[in-house]
């Protein structure tokens, strides 16, 4: 098992990056520096880190685009977790540019500066990346336990600009592995949900807007399927990568969450104690992904990783009280996100 004094965690400011710098301070004191790289742009939030010790963790503002920034901030680390990305499906529909540049040229400068000083690279992608999977009732003998899951040898099928930009950047670290010796690794995850996720997404959207008054929003019927996983499994994985993980290896992370968009919807509903038909249905989005389902076999054999949210309806509450509880962290947003959506009949 590998071990790290200084880390640099990429997006450290956003959703995921966030939770998994709250998960090496509390569970892994031997790291004694983790320094933040974020841009700070809407889905970024210093208040992300707040409550974290300052003489431990150092919120640098910056691009990862920016050659001489990351170049001096990586000469120091022992090792990078690239978490830093351009996520919204929505929002690349509208304007592939900025996915483009932070995903694909951001990745390149940062594999460039691992390579230069021979730092361990820990790489963060998407499931997206495989495309999408047959709905469970579009497979004959459909039921539980039916239907295939990706798994690390999945073709890559990216279905949007955002999802193609992820995938453009998994394979330059496969290649900078290969040709350069990049001592990096690369984990796909499923969708995570839990604190400090921007109030555009699906789940935070619906709890956010059932808490302002608002009739929450399902896109088109609702089928379509993700495979959910609570940040907090999401961090204990990646860690686990890192640390034990085999060089130019992938890893899936998954908790065999798979639930439709309908079914969150009405368990969230539930949960708040509202009816659970007391929703709007709005346009679907273009080449919306049908079905996601991660295989983590690898991932759990291989490294030992186990998810401790099994039940997703707990961890769902939990999600809900954070967002209950921590109002001011989101309410100033609410209105523009809302307006936006709207913009788009969504």
């Amino acid at each position: 098992m590998e071990t790290f004094k200084n880390i640099i965690v990429t997006g450290g400011a956003g959703f995921i990056g966030s939770n998994f710098v709250h998960y090496v301070v509390k569970d892994h004191p031997e790291v004694e520096h983790i320094t933040v790289l974020d841009k700070l742009t809407y889905a970024g939030n210093p208040a992300n880190l707040d409550g974290l010790p300052k003489d431990k963790v150092e919120l640098v503002v910056g691009d990862i685009c920016d050659k001489d920034l990351v170049d001096k901030l990586v000469s120091k680390a022992d090792a990078v977790v690239h978490y830093a990305a351009e996520s919204h499906n929505d929002n690349s529909l509208i304007d592939p540019t900025p996915f483009i540049k932070t995903n694909i040229e951001g990745t390149f400068t940062l594999i460039q500066a691992c390579r230069k000083y021979d730092v361990r690279y820990h790489h963060i992608s998407t499931d997206e990346v495989y495309g999408d999977l047959p709905l469970r009732e579009d497979l004959p003998g459909h039921g539980e336990g039916k239907g295939e899951k990706f798994t690390p040898d999945s073709p890559y099928r990216p279905s949007s600009p955002y999802s193609s930009s992820k995938a453009s950047s998994d394979l330059l670290v496969r290649a900078w592995v290969r040709s350069f010796g990049l001592r990096a690794t690369i984990s796909n995850c499923s969708n995570n949900y839990g604190p400090y996720q921007h109030i555009e997404k699906f789940i935070p959207r619906q709890i956010t807007n059932i808490l302002s008054g608002i009739r929450p929003k399902l896109y088109g019927s609702g089928k379509n399927v993700r495979d959910w996983i609570h940040t907090n499994d999401h961090s204990r994985a990646v860690w686990d990568i890192l640390t034990k993980g085999k060089i130019g290896e992938t890893y899936l992370i998954g908790a065999d969450g798979e639930k439709n968009n309908k079914e969150v919807l009405e368990m969230i509903l539930e949960l708040m104690g509202q009816p659970k038909d007391a929703y709007d249905h709005v346009k679907d989005r273009p080449g919306h992904d049908l079905r996601y389902a991660i295989d983590a076999t690898k991932l759990r054999t291989e490294l030992g990783w186990e998810p401790e949210y099994t039940d997703f309806k707990t961890g769902l509450q939990h999600t809900i009280d954070w967002y209950t509880e921590h109002q001011d962290w989101w309410k100033d947003e609410k209105a523009a996100v809302e307006a936006k959506y709207a913009k788009n009949g969504q």
